[in-house]
Parts: structure tokens; C-alpha cells; sequence
């Protein structure tokens, strides 16, 4: 495969990253630069590691992986989206308790949009893809679309206030049932 090839691939699997991102954005807490530069980081760096182990895995774990990515995402990307509208239509001083870009949180969503990397590091495996060059372009991808997304969902956060963040808590759930009927084959990804 090509360097057009793989950076396709990177920006196919950023975006929902970048999606992600928005949301999270979106929060209505008091996110700064350090904060959106940290989400980003990991969520470049879990990209191009779960695009790694991947193709360490090989095809050994392709069916157990398959069959299970999709629920595991949509899981993930569901409670945080329904966390955060709950947060939405609670007062202002609740809103915000909770930092996406910190904790467990941070590495829920890290995980959630970076399975299908997993797959894409399978994938490059069967088709001997030179890996380093890829887990590089991809990671930078990622980190890239996700700062995109977190500084403009910010500051339509602070446009619109906590309605946003009810908004981000939609978007991570559709993104959720986006990627569970798309591995069901409801639709076409």
C-alpha cells in the first residue's frame, strides 16, 4: 500500500476521533489548552497502538476481535454519551464535575474510537503494509482531527452554553449506533 493509501486509511479512522472530540468539546467545563492537547495525545496514540497490535495480532484473533469491537465501542461511546446529556439538563454547577480529558474517562474514549484501528492493523498484516510508517501517520492523524474537533466544539460550548453539551452526548451516541449497525451490516459504513 501506498503513503495516499495509508493516509486515507489514518483519516478514515480519525474521524471518530475527530466526532468524539467535538463532543467532548462541547462539555462546558473549563478545558484547557494543556487538557485538549492530553485528549488528543492519547487518542493519537491509542490509534496508532491499537493499528500496532493489530497487526502484531495478525489473523490469530481476527474472528473473536471482529465479533466483538462493534458492541465493546457502542458500550463505551453510549455511557459517556448518556453521562453527558444527563449532565446537559443538570444545573450549572453539576454540569461540569467531570473532566473528559482526565482518568478513566479519557482512556474509555481513547479505547471506543480507536478499536476499528485494531482491525486496520489485522488488515495491514495480510497485506505486509509497512507498519511503523503507517502507526506513525495514523497516530499523527488522530491527534490532529481530535484537536480540530475539541477547540471547535469549545467554542461551540461556549457559544451555546450547556445545550452543547446535551448536543456532544447525542453526537457520541450516534456515533455509537453508527459503528454497531455498520459491523452488523445495517448500513454502509
Amino acid at each position: 500500500m501506498d503513503i495516499f493509501g495509508i493516509v486515507a486509511i489514518a483519516f478514515a479512522l480519525a474521524m471518530d476521533a475527530f466526532a468524539v472530540s467535538l463532543g467532548v468539546g462541547t462539555n462546558g467545563s473549563k478545558i484547557d489548552r494543556r487538557s485538549m492537547l492530553r485528549l488528543a495525545m492519547h487518542f493519537g496514540i491509542f490509534q496508532g497502538l491499537m493499528t500496532f497490535l493489530g497487526w502484531l495480532a495478525g489473523s490469530t484473533i481476527s474472528r473473536w476481535i471482529y465479533q466483538l469491537d462493534h458492541w465493546i465501542a457502542f458500550g463505551l461511546l453510549v455511557f459517556v454519551g448518556v453521562n453527558m446529556i444527563r449532565s446537559g439538563f443538570g444545573n450549572e454547577a453539576e454540569a461540569h464535575k467531570k473532566n473528559p480529558t482526565k482518568g478513566g474517562l479519557m482512556v474509555m474514549l481513547s479505547v471506543a474510537t480507536s478499536i476499528d484501528a485494531l482491525a486496520v492493523g489485522l488488515s495491514f498484516a495480510f497485506i505486509q503494509t509497512p507498519i511503523l510508517l503507517s502507526v506513525f501517520v495514523i497516530a499523527i492523524v488522530a491527534f490532529g482531527l481530535s484537536l480540530v474537533g475539541l477547540f471547535s466544539g469549545y467554542r461551540l460550548g461556549q457559544k451555546f452554553g450547556k445545550r452543547m453539551e446535551i448536543v456532544g452526548g447525542l453526537v457520541l451516541i450516534g456515533i455509537g449506533f453508527r459503528i454497531l449497525f455498520s459491523h452488523l451490516g445495517l448500513i454502509q459504513s
